[in-house]
């Protein structure tokens, strides 16, 4: 490919709205361009490099026992009925209906597809495992795209599912999946760490995420610097252990607290740290009013607390929300608390003499203990957590770990999950197992992002003067620079070797603009082939060519007779 005739410019500055390494990057080389909010359009460049990752992609599913098909992007809203998803994940569907007012969605995801394909060609367990994929659009209406291509609205994604007999089976697929990702993401120059993660909408029981580790991340994961326990704030476990020595239950006393509406405030007026009190939050689950206790110290982990309560729509409530619905803002307790679920933590029934709100304004409860003065109607793991919390992970010799634990943020590459008969169940997939009887069919679901992928490689691939591609994703091979082309040795040398290397079967870059050679060199920087190859006036009349990898500082000079070969010896090192 000539430069001169190349779609897509590069740019000098860094636009205002990019905030991530990646996204600046992937603008200044003219990669992508944005169409909307979570909509881009990938340009030459950016499109190769996206066909080289489907490449890999196709290569370890495939040879993993994977078949390729591909489902439609329209799916009946029947489909997501009947697994119950138009209503679990209706914040982020496209939804619209066609000419005969029949409604339709535009597939976020495919399980509910992949089911009926399912139904219409598996009869028996002779046909099983079974592992199917696609790379293909997904739309999701995300309500803050983010990050460049890190969140977006419209996106390609590798979705396998596998079916089996049973959960032995699907272990086994799991894993064949699992290590495929560490593959996938090895020989795509980013490096990754399973976490383990929450299913969310799509269901199951178990799950992980490959992380890349970055400042700039959307996920914060819990990381144990000795064992290796690795999870999704999500979900973290952690160790929890009443925060003050053991005492007896004191009678409970109300005090007057005027003007003390939070935690903090209250604490410092009577002199004591938050872990003694007892908080109270208040939550709207599928819109009924939810009275949830953690002890002050701590946060709520909303994810934990939408598992525990099964809810779809999960959200804090504002104020006006609070009082609406019968709730004392700023003394609010569980005691004599009547006519509102209560969800608690299941720590507090170990911490004693705790302070918590009277329920009326103005007042909170000294030496509050639960069991005595209050009982929850769901007692359950709720809380968030933290830096330093120590980690819960146990092995038969040691017991639990109890390290503490580090937070990091990172980027979700892909994520797999193991769905068990979630689906099967709610869309009659079945299948006759040996002894004719219908069985449903044992699934899982393995999802990785294209395009967040290749954010992430000039993530991980960068420096100050711009992207360094992998040698196994770079869009082109060679970066061939010609400094004063019109020059008729420059013009002649530089065509000639531009022609034997695409011969020799290499992808060239041949920059034959009229351009300055600081121009030429700083657009072969920020672009990143691996190889820059540099014909100039002064490599002539030494008989030769400059040969600079983009991940080293140095260049050499080899001769002109043997550029093509040193070139090839170069790449392959």
């Amino acid at each position: 490919m000539r430069m001169s005739r190349l779609f897509g410019k590069t740019l000098r500055q860094t636009p205002a709205e990019a905030e991530t390494p990646s996204h600046q990057l992937l603008l200044r080389a003219g990669l992508v361009h944005q169409v909307a909010a979570g909509v881009y359009a990938f340009l030459p460049l950016a499109w190769r490099t996206l066909q080289n990752i489907e490449r890999i992609i196709r290569e370890e599913m495939d040879a993993a026992g994977g078949q390729e098909l591909m489902m439609p992007a329209i799916h009946p809203i029947e489909l997501w009925q009947a697994s119950g998803r138009d209503q679990a994940m209706k914040d982020i569907l496209f939804r619209f209906s066609d000419k005969r007012d029949r409604e339709f969605v535009l597939g976020p995801t495919h399980e509910e597809v992949i089911v009926e394909l399912f139904k219409r060609n598996i009869r028996s367990y002779r046909d099983l495992p079974l592992l199917v994929y696609q790379i293909q659009q997904k739309f999701r209406d995300e309500p803050r795209p983010r990050g460049g291509l890190i969140r977006l609205r419209q996106f390609t994604m590798k979705d396998l599912y596998s079916f089996d007999t049973d959960f032995e089976g699907l272990d086994l697929s799991y894993r064949k999946m699992y290590e495929a990702y560490i593959r996938i993401f090895d020989r795509c120059g980013v490096p990754t760490i399973p976490v383990l993660a929450d299913s969310g909408a799509m269901g199951g029981r178990d799950t992980h995420e490959f992380i890349y580790l970055t400042e700039y991340g959307e996920d914060t994961c819990l990381l144990c610097p000795k064992c290796g326990y690795a999870a999704n704030a999500d979900v973290a476990a952690f160790v929890k252990e009443p925060a003050h020595t053991a005492e007896e239950p004191k009678p409970i006393e109300e005090i007057p607290t005027p003007g003390l509406y939070t935690i903090q405030a209250l604490a410092d007026h009577l002199g004591i740290p938050t872990s003694k009190t007892c908080k109270a939050v208040f939550y709207s689950a599928d819109g009924e009013p939810v009275f949830v206790a953690i002890r002050g110290d701590m946060d709520v982990n909303e994810t934990k607390l939408s598992r525990a309560l099964r809810t779809v729509d999960l959200h804090y409530m504002s104020e006006d929300e609070v009082v609406a619905a019968g709730f004392v803002p700023g003394s609010a307790g569980a005691v004599g608390l009547k006519g509102v679920r209560i969800i608690a933590d299941d720590l507090l029934p170990r911490e004693v003499n705790l302070v918590a709100g009277a329920n009326k304004p103005d007042a909170h409860l000294l030496n509050v203990n639960y069991g005595r003065d209050w009982q929850a109607d769901t007692l359950t793991d709720i809380a968030l957590a933290v830096e330093g919390s120590l980690c819960s992970a146990t092995s038969d010799k040691q017991g639990e770990c109890r390290t503490p634990m580090d937070v990091r943020r990172g980027i979700e590459m892909g994520q797999v999950f193991k769905l068990g008969t979630f689906y099967a169940e709610k869309l009659g997939a079945t299948y006759l197992d040996a002894e004719g009887k219908q069985r449903p069919a044992v699934m899982g679901s393995y999802g990785i992002g294209t395009e967040r992928l290749l954010a992430a490689v000039v993530e991980a691939n960068h420096d100050e003067r711009g992207i360094i591609w992998p040698a196994e994703i770079t869009p082109f091979q060679v970066h061939l620079v010609a400094l004063q082309p019109e020059r008729d040795e420059v013009g002649t040398a530089a065509e000639k070797l531009y022609g034997r290397l695409q011969t020799d079967g290499f992808a060239v870059l041949y920059d034959d603009r009229d351009e300055t050679p600081g121009v030429k060199f700083n657009d072969a920087d920020l672009l990143g082939m691996p190889l820059r190859v540099t014909v100039s006036p002064r490599t002539l009349e030494k008989g030769s060519l400059e040969l600079k990898r983009r991940s080293e500082a140095e260049s050499e000079l080899v001769p002109l007779d043997e550029g093509p070969s040193r070139i090839k010896a170069s790449l392959a090192s």
